[in-house]
């Protein structure tokens, strides 16, 4: 098991992973990977029950993990490859043409660690859904998580894919809402306010509960303790609290960094404020 300093510095290194490939072809969204870096880090280094050497599309006795916001793919193929998923060096190709790392995951690239496409927002909490269902029927003893983006909630697909999981107690699940509080175009609550999303999920039946997203160590705690609660007749969701652009100061708390390349002067500047902590791809 890693220390949370060891965990800290993969996250840091990811976070320069993903502005580098970014910024090499000029195109994808830093603010919310950035922001979940730290998320990311601690599920595919401490939290997931899944073996990256035997990577199989329907994860028999092995966590599942789903990104519905799949814009965020930068920071997940970080992930993905800094824990053994596929070669290190392959992140280069991100985004190039004929390339298996392209802007929205498609598993029909065979990608390892990817079981679905995704980033037609509003889909990704259905499919776990129907993973989670299918575990529960099988008889696996295995945890589906899931990842949506705050603006993602805005999508009527997300709340019909809410009802379900508790109208059958669909409870070996658990949902994460990156909670930043930002979309492409502003702040959330100016495109269209969420309300209060700690009373909506729970008046839909789920178990909520709340965490830092940019804090590692709490992020461990707070699943650890949604870990508790499966089993017991209810979907889980957690609102996850992050910073966009975190770790770049001229990016954070910024939704015109949603989906816009650094240039080389940015680059340099952000990176000089992550230093580099596992070795550069």
């Amino acid at each position: 098991m890693k220390t949370i300093k060891e965990l800290n510095d993969i996250s840091t290194q990811i976070r320069r992973d993903l502005l580098r490939m970014i910024n090499a072809v000029k195109s994808g969204h830093p603010g919310g990977s950035l922001g979940c870096a730290d998320l990311f880090t601690a599920l595919y280094f401490n939290i997931l029950n899944h073996d990256p050497a035997n990577f199989s599309i329907d994860g028999k006795e092995q966590d599942l993990f789903f990104l519905s916001n799949g814009h965020l793919s930068a920071v997940w193929y970080c992930a993905l490859a800094r824990s053994g998923y596929f070669p290190i060096n392959e992140l280069g190709t991100f985004r190039k043409l004929g390339t298996r790392l392209q802007g929205h995951p498609t598993p029909a690239d065979e990608i390892e660690g990817v079981r679905i496409a995704s980033g037609s927002l509003g889909q990704g909490l259905s499919v776990a859904i129907g993973a989670a269902l299918t575990k529960k029927l099988n008889k696996e003893n295995n945890i589906v998580y899931c990842l949506m983006g705050d603006g993602e909630l805005q999508e009527g697909q997300v709340w019909e894919a809410a009802m379900f999981a508790a109208a059958k107690k669909i409870d070996n699940i658990i949902a994460i809402v990156d909670y930043n509080k930002k979309q492409i175009d502003g702040p959330v609550k100016d495109v269209l306010d969420l309300g209060n999303l700690n009373k909506k999920w729970d008046a839909f039946g789920w178990d909520v509960l709340e965490m830092d997203g940019n804090n590692i160590e709490e992020v461990i705690n707070i699943i650890n303790e949604a870990k508790h609660l499966i089993n017991k007749s209810k979907p889980i969701v957690i609102i996850m609290k992050t910073i966009m652009g975190k770790g770049v100061d001229f990016m954070e708390d910024n939704h015109n960094w949603h989906g816009v390349a650094p240039n080389d002067e940015q680059l340099n500047k952000a990176l000089s404020q992550l230093k580099e902590t596992i070795g550069d791809y």
